[in-house]
């Protein structure tokens, strides 16, 4: 049977694989490989969701009024300047879309999100990576490797998978030193865990250079992944483009309902973030304890680095998870063959992995 032809570069492009959730023979799975947030939902967004259900039959309000003024109060930001999309990798692939095509560059870091090679390549434009510096986004790498053809520079800060970030002084010298016309996206999908004084999500880059987008996610801190939400800030030029291409009806009825009531639980934000302080030192402080080695990961999760001897191997060890019902991600796709990265979950789910860990160490 002859089939239609498909556009050059789809057949090349090796498609993500989400996290897994189950393993054969274990009833009880800990699932540390998505980066999904610990605690779960806002018991008010669950709550909103459900009542929400009763109206899935009418069709949810495209432009996410409500919600867009919820996250405009939340952040003071203008809701004129803010699009809402099915996560944030909606919106990264409506930016390729609409500002790169066939002949141009998207540019990123190593070991950056993988949906920006995905989109781009699907898109028909070139994905180009970056060197990193210790598994740290290398500003002078990103900008030597711009070209003529650079359209959009993605930035992931903090990164997933390394789990480290750009201080506010190194992303203003980044965007500085771009043209004007390279559209910069700083992607801050974990911004809500950072604690550090020299870091900002994108907000005050937004309203002080012209070009420059934020995009923030439901799915981490407030623990909606299924839900499928995100939104980006950005210039008026901007948003309006987005608002050209996206679907007229691209975030659900609970969706928009959970992320309203999320957003608005500045309570359970808080609860969520002081577990993850808690528990990411824990973790890494006993790994470290254990002479693994792991990145200053400033997110939910943290990057393990294995040995390359026989029985001491990222396979072996992802290998012994498996054995106790536990599933970490393996990270080859991302360029980094010796790594695990594991999310931070409950308190006994990290008590279980860590304890598991200890095992392997000992042989």
């Amino acid at each position: 049977m002859k089939q239609p032809p498909v556009r050059p570069g789809i057949m090349d492009l090796k498609p993500y694989v989400a996290g897994e959730s189950k393993l054969e023979g274990h009833a009880r799975v800990i699932k540390l490989s998505s980066n999904e947030g610990a605690l779960g939902p806002s018991p008010k967004a669950i709550a909103a969701m459900r009542v929400a259900a009763a109206v899935v039959d009418r069709y949810p309000d495209g432009a996410a009024v409500a919600l867009r003024e919820a996250i405009g109060r939340r952040h003071g930001l203008d809701p004129a300047r803010l699009v809402c999309g099915s996560g944030s990798d909606e919106l990264i692939s409506l930016l390729v879309r609409a500002y790169a095509g066939p002949g141009d560059e998207v540019l990123f870091p190593a070991h950056a999100f993988l949906m920006y090679r995905i989109y781009a390549q699907g898109a028909g434009v070139t994905p180009v990576a970056a060197p990193e510096n210790g598994m740290v986004a290398d500003v002078d790498a990103l900008l030597a490797h711009v070209s003529e053809r650079t359209r959009i520079l993605f930035l992931a800060n903090p990164n997933n998978p390394t789990g480290t970030y750009l201080s506010d002084a190194e992303v203003r010298r980044l965007r500085e030193g771009l043209r004007e016309d390279v559209l910069l996206v700083l992607d801050a999908a974990y911004a809500e865990y950072v604690e550090k004084n020299d870091y900002e999500p994108g907000i005050a880059l937004v309203d002080s250079h012209p070009n420059t987008v934020m995009l923030r996610t439901f799915s981490k801190i407030h623990g909606m992944g299924g839900a499928r939400l995100g939104w980006a800030y950005g210039p008026d030029h901007v948003i309006d483009v987005l608002n050209r291409v996206r679907s007229p009806f691209n975030v659900s009825v609970p969706a928009l309902a959970g992320g309203e009531a999320a957003i608005q639980d500045h309570a359970f934000t808080d609860l969520a973030r002081e577990h993850n302080d808690y528990w990411l030192a824990w973790t890494a402080e006993r790994l470290r304890a254990l002479g693994l080695n792991l990145t200053d990961s400033v997110g939910n999760f943290v990057l393990v680095t294995f040995q390359t001897e026989p029985g001491r191997t990222v396979n072996d060890a992802d290998a012994f998870l498996r054995g106790k019902g536990i599933i970490a991600r393996a990270m080859g796709a991302y360029g980094l063959p010796d790594s695990l990265r594991i999310t931070i979950g409950t308190g006994d789910e990290m008590r279980a992995c860590v304890d598991a860990l200890a095992e392997f160490v000992a042989g």
